[in-house]
This record gives C-alpha cells, sequence and structure tokens, in this order.
C-alpha cells in the first residue's frame, strides 16, 4: 500500500472525535491548515511518547494557523480517556472502519492499525508534507515535529 503522495488532494474523511461528535477534513477546507497525526494504538508505549511531543509543539503549530488531528483505530471513548490521560488539547478521531488510513495509504494491514504517519495539508486541501515511518514500532522513528513545523512555515510565506 502506498501513502498518499505531496501535491494531491488528501481523502476527505468523515470520523468520530470527542463526546463522539463527527468531524470531517472538509470542515477546514478554505479556513485553515491541518497535520494529521496518524498513531497506531492509544496507550500504546510509542504513541504514548509521540502524542505528548505533538503537544508540546502544539503552540507553534497553531501560531502557524493550522490545527491538529489525530487518528487511530481506537474508539473515540478510548481516543477521549488517552487524551485526558495524556492532557492533550487537540482531537483524536477514531478510524474504527479504517476508511482514513486506507485513504491514505497507511494502514497496516497485517495488524489493523495504522502506521505511524504525518500529513500537513492546505487550506485548499492539498498534501503539502508526508512522513510514513518505516517503523511504527521504533521510538526513533517517530515522524519529525521540526520538518512538519518547517512545512507550516512554508505555507505562511
Amino acid at each position: 500500500m502506498t501513502a498518499v503522495q505531496t501535491g494531491q488532494l488528501a481523502p476527505e474523511f468523515r470520523l468520530k472525535g470527542p463526546g463522539g461528535q463527527w468531524v470531517s477534513l472538509s470542515d477546514y477546507r478554505g479556513r485553515q491548515p491541518v497535520v494529521l497525526v496518524f498513531y497506531p494504538l492509544a496507550f500504546s508505549p510509542v504513541c504514548s511518547h509521540q502524542l505528548p511531543d505533538v503537544q508540546s509543539r502544539l503552540e507553534e503549530i497553531r501560531g502557524l494557523g493550522a490545527a491538529v488531528l489525530g487518528i487511530s483505530v481506537d474508539s473515540h471513548y478510548a481516543n477521549e480517556a488517552f487524551a485526558r490521560s495524556l492532557k492533550l488539547d487537540f482531537p483524536l478521531l477514531s478510524d474504527l472502519k479504517r476508511q482514513a488510513m486506507t485513504a491514505y495509504g497507511v494502514l497496516n494491514a497485517d495488524g489493523g492499525f495504522s502506521e505511524r504517519a504525518v500529513f500537513v495539508i492546505d487550506r485548499d486541501g492539498h498534501i503539502v508534507y508526508r512522513d510514513v515511518s518505516a517503523n511504527a514500532g521504533d521510538m526513533r522513528q517517530i515522524p519529525s515535529n521540526e520538518r512538519l513545523l518547517e512545512a507550516l512555515r512554508a505555507l505562511s510565506r
């Protein structure tokens, strides 16, 4: 499975977020860039490191006008508990049917969960940055927050 590439129109999705509210990528189109953070499983060790690292850069990301959405195969209930436990200030979305993971080409078919990946989508809905980890379980292969910030800075030039 090949991940979507930069320059492509980002695939649309509609997923349950906090409180069971539906969130769609199109909610942001024309308004602001979006950072999608695909993570394999709530409460897993590497994800429990990756998402707080994103949280630590959230002020910079938002300062560049972008929204952050986390996406995993977990239920919206599990994601809410995970977000509370890590004190995350961005929504985690449930892709139980694996539609977004499949559309973005990051579904780990053997495991039934997503690979670890970050996509930056511009206001017009095009992918301008992608970073897909070759090994989702390797702490050293967490997608770089520095590179995603560089991609966001390039959008604001």
